[in-house]
């Protein structure tokens, strides 16, 4: 059924229609809820412009089961849910997102009772969006993961539950205009429980803010998260990925990914931020573009916990007092960087595990219990700040068989070398 107007588009659910076509753009009054089934399409007007669905005070469309959205323009203000499911039952079917233009959250979050549901977004762009306030938060590590402008989180605590997802050509943000909260946001129940199985998940560039105030220690966001409980087979960044805010990690991982590819560059510009940061378990992980960070305390490649078997870095820079550029504080396989190893910092404080620290802006740092198979640095590795150590190993470190293809120099005052404890 074809529609213009908001009155025939609530007509046209509340009377059973299943197949709607939105030829006009709407105002809309109210949320708009789809019964089981219903798909909406925008229709191209004369000018090939998409409608827009407009939303003046409240959410937008609530998805229940096999429901798909695809061909729109939708507007709702900036910190409510543009897209949000809304009823619990044992199979959700399929929810479609396809070729849409979104202000505010697309948010899928199921509960106890849920036992699955398949999610297929593709060629979505979430221009906008502020997600700080939105309760549910996983927690661990000493610190609360705010929500994402695209929030897919499995909270039933049912280990029979699994939501499924495959994300194509999804856009968060704009360059110096980022999301508030979260970018990409993907999690299960937890260590144990409900689970999400990501086969696919493909972006372009990623802008995202946490706006959180510095010194606040207990709240992280990222722009691209895996959170635990999930489970990625694939994850490719085609775009740049960037954060701005205060402990906003840029890539970050809590569960576990098979293949992990960037092509564009990662960059962080708040404090406390970190380039990429593994506490799960990935396979490989491939980053062809530069890491730069240049916020006070901010990382470039940090493995806190679990591991990671292949891992490769283009180049990593750090700008900012504290900001280490690799810390391995666990086992891991080979790790490659085909450039040079930079810091520019030289002491200054910084995000661990929830609690700040001072930290020099050591460029290679094995710390107790971090352990590799092998490290190789085709180029140089440099310090430039005062007091601080260009590759330190601590008693109970070991970085197996280093490699470095340039040289290891300091060049700041009372800084070193090399330093094993």
């Amino acid at each position: 059924m074809r529609i213009n107007t908001f009155n025939d588009l609530v007509w046209a659910i509340q009377n059973g229609q299943t197949e709607i076509e939105i030829s006009r753009s709407i105002i809309c009054n109210y949320s708009i809820l789809l019964p089981e089934g219903v798909k909406i399409t925008g229709k191209p007007q004369e000018n090939n412009e998409l409608p827009l669905l407009s939303f003046q005070h409240s959410d937008g469309i609530g998805v229940s089961a096999n429901n798909s959205i695809k061909n729109l323009n939708i507007d709702v203000p900036v910190d409510q849910k543009a897209i949000f499911n809304t009823i619990v039952q044992k199979d959700l079917g399929t929810f479609t997102f396809e070729n849409l233009f979104i202000k505010g959250q697309l948010s899928i979050i199921t509960r106890l009772g849920v036992e699955k549901a398949n999610i297929v977004i593709d060629n979505v762009d979430i221009h906008s969006a502020d997600t700080r306030h939105y309760l549910e938060q996983p927690q661990k590590y000493g610190c609360n993961v705010l929500q994402g402008a695209l929030t897919i989180y499995n909270i039933s605590a049912n280990a029979n539950s699994l939501i499924s997802v495959a994300v194509n050509n999804l856009s968060i943000g704009r360059k110096n205009a980022p999301v508030s909260g979260s970018g990409i946001f993907i999690s299960g129940f937890g260590d144990e429980g409900g689970k999400t199985l990501i086969s696919k998940l493909h972006t372009k560039a990623v802008y995202s803010n946490g706006k959180i105030p510095l010194g606040v220690a207990d709240y992280i966001t990222a722009g691209v998260f895996v959170l635990y409980g999930a489970h990625a087979t694939e994850v490719i960044t085609d775009g740049e990925i960037i954060t701005y805010g205060v402990n906003d990690m840029v890539l970050d991982v809590w569960g576990s990914v098979d293949d992990w590819t960037s092509n564009a560059p990662v960059i962080s510009y708040g404090p406390s931020g970190v380039g990429f940061v593994n506490f799960g378990i990935v396979k490989t992980f491939t980053l062809n573009a530069p890491l730069q960070t240049y916020g006070l305390g901010a990382r470039g490649y940090n493995q806190y916990d679990g591991t990671v078997n292949n891992i490769s870095f283009q180049s990593i820079e750090t700008f900012g007092d504290g900001s280490v550029a690799i810390q391995i504080s666990k086992k891991i396989g080979t790790l490659t960087i085909n450039k040079n190893i930079t810091t520019y910092g030289s002491v200054g404080s910084s995000l661990v595990k929830g609690v700040y620290v001072d930290l020099p802006a050591y460029a290679l740092s094995i710390k107790d219990g971090g352990l590799a198979t092998a490290i190789t640095v085709k180029g140089d590795i440099i310090t430039y700040g005062d007091n601080v150590v260009s590759y330190i190993v601590e008693k109970g470190g070991n970085p197996g068989v280093l490699t470095v293809g340039g040289k290891i120099t300091a060049n700041g005052k009372n800084s070193q070398i090399e330093k094993i404890q």
